[in-house]
């Protein structure tokens, strides 16, 4: 299968999981980031997924025979995967696959809706995340989410990352100093040291969605689920998030929903292909866009749907 490389946010088929980094990039809506764009671009020019890849790595989340319902209607059908501590796994498949629908039942997200029920089994530590006895509140504090468009709270960039922590009442030297790593750890505390008081809504897109993650690692998660991350986001800033995810993934657990297979062979180490509502594929990535198993994956990897 013929493949070559595509920059972020293309939606163009081909897939080549050895990217050249981009020559050109557009314009950074701020001086920071436009001056960090060059050693993103060389890092994610050197990145290979298949070096860091460990295929019997210890299951963090392992799933069997998962269903999902909207009221009378069946989103989710016998979804089966083992989730790999310290890998990054990616979910591909078009718009309405169920690929969004399985993240969320992760960490329970999915119980806002009304008449929503899930069933079978997704094992966190030898517990069943699905069980109606488990405590949600400290299951998304274990298993952490950042959402599709950037969703910073109305209040200063220091508040937005203690938000968590002043819940648990944490004290206030406590926050401070992981306000400061969780900064450190989405790679935006340079950006934002000196006016950690104004309001986070002044930063960028992309800015905002790095600040969403600081804010979901300062309660210590040890899963982040990421829901189309850079969807809303410009090339340079989806090169950010990118070269962010190969770092995090050295201490979390990482599983990315994405509409962009380009972005799922830079970063992930496995790729399971939803469709329907059925997971028909599961490997390690450079299976599932050199070698498909399976007839649909092969069909969607090279553009005959979707």
């Amino acid at each position: 299968m013929g493949m070559e490389a595509q920059r972020p946010g293309n939606s163009e088929p081909n897939v080549r999981l050895h990217p050249k980094p981009d020559e050109t990039t557009q314009a950074s809506s701020t001086t920071q980031e436009a001056s960090s764009i060059v050693a993103a671009s060389e890092h994610m020019g050197s990145f290979d997924p298949r070096k860091t890849l460990n295929p019997a790595a210890d299951v963090k989340i392992d799933v069997t025979n998962a269903d999902f319902f909207y009221g009378k209607k069946q989103a989710l059908y016998k979804v089966s995967l083992p989730l790999r501590t310290r890998q990054v796994t990616a979910l591909i498949g078009p718009s309405g696959c169920g690929k969004s629908t399985f993240l969320r039942t992760l960490n329970r997200m999915n119980d806002l809706i009304p008449n929503t029920r899930v069933e079978g089994q997704a094992l966190f530590d030898g517990q069943n995340i699905y069980e109606k006895n488990v405590d949600v509140v400290l299951l998304r504090q274990r298993i952490g989410m950042v959402f599709q468009r950037p969703n910073p709270f109305p209040k200063s960039i220091f508040e937005n990352v203690a938000y968590g922590l002043r819940i648990q009442g944490k004290s206030q030297s406590l926050i401070k100093e992981m306000v400061e790593k969780s900064l450190h750890g989405a790679a935006l505390w340079e950006e934002v040291k000196d006016r950690l008081n104004t309001s986070a809504l002044g930063l960028s897109g992309g800015q905002q969605q790095r600040l969403c993650i600081a804010r979901a690692l300062a309660v210590q998660p040890e899963v982040l689920l990421m829901d189309e991350p850079c969807s809303a986001l410009d090339p340079i800033a989806t090169l950010k998030i990118e070269e962010l995810i190969t770092q995090l993934v050295k201490e979390y657990t990482i599983v990315i929903v994405t509409h962009n297979m380009q972005q799922a062979a830079r970063v992930s180490h496995f790729t399971g292909f939803f469709l329907s509502g059925k997971l028909i594929e599961i490997a390690p990535t450079t299976n599932i866009f050199e070698r498909p198993k399976q007839k649909e994956t092969e069909d969607y990897i090279s553009g005959r749907f979707g």
